[in-house]
């Protein structure tokens, strides 16, 4: 009997299974470090203790992307470790703020099951969540993974896709936010002037800037979050796949459009929720990422008068800027859009 991991494949998941999975991660500012070195993140919240605890926080926080992915990164060898590609994300909240010292576990409960007309392969869907050491709930979400089948021929479950919620109401909000000294939050030392009440629905932002994306980092950063799916780490085999080379992990994606999106965005400084994302087409070592974002709403938070929410959806492609792309949700998917990700921002008022 082989006492190593081959993980898991379409036809080994059941509907409702519960999975408790393995490496709890204590988080340092090493990994602080590490991630602003990947990514070039400048929100000053999460930069500076003495900025964050000018304006109520103990300290700075981690960054919620960062959080996103150590947890996301547990799950990967019980949930994708046989993946083709990570499809989606849906109802995804930051729950409770996560500081240096603070140790993430995961578990994830299997909630959709659809084999694929190909046989080869099925859609996994899971609710998947972390947790602190002391037990509190950190972060919730749940995203879809097509995973290859063992064997073709195998009987797979019944098919049942999950209704999900297109977008999270704006009252479940704010609960890794503490109240905002907004007298004392430093515009300058933020970096931006705009606060609330200067975005406006409808408007689009060019983020300007672009990121050339290099084999290393995005080795070191998948690594960085024990992610060891396959399609980011082996070429021996991925040469050999569809694409012939190893596929940025989708959440690179995600942490690069948001670091660019400080260029506009500056003070958009805690990401709440993300209501629903797709890696539409894959990006590879060579190519180079660029973003723009459009402010779909805006919403008050109940019994906080001192930030708002701003709903956005951030489109990030690949080898094209942005100033005058015209793509358009609903439209036919461009070629060079890698990412669509739909989410909420706090942002002092």
């Amino acid at each position: 009997m082989t006492k190593t991991n081959t993980g898991n494949f379409f036809e080994d998941f059941r509907l409702g299974q519960t999975i408790r999975h393995a490496t709890p991660r204590t988080v340092t500012t090493g990994d602080v470090a590490l991630y602003n070195g990947l990514f070039g993140a400048r929100f000053a919240v999460q930069s500076s203790d003495a900025f964050a605890s000018a304006i109520g926080y103990p300290r700075s926080p981690i960054d919620d992307l960062l959080v996103f992915h150590i947890v996301f990164g547990k799950t990967v060898p019980d949930i994708s470790l046989n993946a083709v590609a990570n499809l989606g994300y849906a109802n995804c909240r930051f729950l409770a703020p996560v500081y240096p010292g603070d140790t993430l576990n995961a578990t994830s409960e299997v909630i959709g099951l659809k084999e694929n007309s190909s046989r080869k392969t099925g859609i996994v869907f899971v609710r998947s969540a972390g947790f602190k050491q002391d037990g509190t709930l950190a972060l919730e979400y749940v995203r879809w993974v097509m995973v290859r089948k063992r064997d073709e021929n195998a009987k797979a479950a019944a098919d049942h896709v999950p209704r999900l919620p297109t977008v999270l109401e704006a009252n479940v909000l704010g609960d890794a936010c503490p109240p905002i000294k907004t007298d004392t939050y430093d515009n300058i030392l933020a970096g931006s002037r705009y606060r609330y009440s200067d975005y406006d629905v409808g408007e689009k932002i060019d983020h300007s800037d672009g990121m050339t994306v290099e084999e290393a980092e995005h080795q070191t950063a998948t690594r960085l979050y024990q992610n060891t799916a396959r399609v980011h780490f082996n070429q021996f085999t991925e040469g050999q796949g569809r694409f012939g080379r190893r596929l940025i992990y989708g959440g690179h994606v995600i942490s690069l459009a948001r670091a660019l999106s400080f260029n506009g965005l500056g003070n958009a400084f805690h990401v709440a929720g993300i209501n629903g994302g797709r890696h539409v087409a894959p990006l590879f070592a060579g190519n180079t990422v660029f973003a723009w974002s459009e402010v779909l709403a805006k919403s008050d938070l109940p019994k906080r008068s001192d930030v708002g929410a701003i709903r956005l959806r951030t489109i990030a492609t690949k080898d094209r800027t942005c100033g005058d792309f015209p793509y358009k949700s609903g439209e036919e998917d461009d070629p060079s859009v890698i990412l669509d990700l739909d989410y909420w921002v706090l942002i002092p008022r």
